[in-house]
């Protein structure tokens, strides 16, 4: 049975037109890279990759990283956006490089 919700609320849920759809992304790094080159190649990789798709990155991590990624705005991560970060991670030649499928990163 459908629920007819209202605006305020489908946008406080986030679903319908407020759905946000994301992915999450992990790498290492080789053992013995330093701080300096891990902190340049994290910044490169929000210039380069994130910042220009309009993605948003959250994660952390020192030689192992891990976060989640989705629009800076609300909104659907494609699947063109989920291969230029894998892409770009492999360019790399980062390690074990994992992207999930999409997924509603408020309800999954």
């Amino acid at each position: 049975m459908a629920k007819n919700r209202s605006r305020r609320l489908r946008k406080k849920m986030h679903i319908e037109e407020f759905q946000e759809v994301g992915f999450s992304v992990a790498w290492r790094f080789p053992e013995g890279t330093s701080v300096e080159t891990i902190d340049k190649e994290v910044d490169a990789f929000i210039d380069e990759v994130i910042e220009p798709n309009k993605l948003a990155f959250d994660g952390s991590g020192y030689l192992s990283w891990e976060g989640l990624i989705c629009k800076q705005e609300i909104g659907q991560c494609t699947e063109e956006q989920q291969a230029a970060v894998r892409k770009w991670l492999e360019d790399r030649k980062f390690e074990e490089v994992r992207v999930s499928e999409l997924f509603d990163i408020w309800w999954d």
